[in-house]
């Protein structure tokens, strides 16, 4: 059987779930970040103590990439330091980590936002649940 075959078949037998089930599988996730790790010390880095980590360019970036530099007794997982890592916005933090392997637990780096890294296929994810705006 082709692979073409094969692929209308698993979205044949998708469609026997029930709606909240696939809702489930086609949660869409709201863009934030892209997070790169770098050795290079950068003229707008905020230091996040609790992680031994420096961000920048977050807010001065039109396509919201951070450039992250890791002090060398940061507690962070090596794969967050070494690889790349794509951010989401969230609205339920808990419920997206539910059933993945989670590299990082929900933590709060700063007043208002709760994070958590999961692990997918070998590559960090960050999801990001943050309070409204008053």
């Amino acid at each position: 059987m082709s692979r073409l075959a094969n692929r209308g078949r698993a979205l044949r037998s998708d469609s026997a779930l029930n709606p909240t089930d696939q809702l489930q599988r086609i949660r869409v996730r709201k863009y934030h970040h892209l997070g790169i790790p770098t050795t290079e010390v950068r003229a707008d880095e905020r230091y996040l103590p609790d992680f031994k980590v420096h961000v920048s360019g977050y807010d001065s970036s039109p396509y919201h990439i951070e450039w992250m530099r890791f002090d060398p007794d940061c507690p962070l997982p090596d794969l967050v330091r070494t690889v790349p890592h794509v951010a989401f916005e969230v609205d339920d933090l808990d419920a997206e980590l539910a059933g993945k392997q989670v590299l990082i637990a929900p933590n709060s780096p700063s007043p208002g936002v709760r994070v958590a890294f999961i692990v997918e296929n070998g590559a960090p994810i960050e999801f990001l649940q943050l309070e409204p705006r008053e």
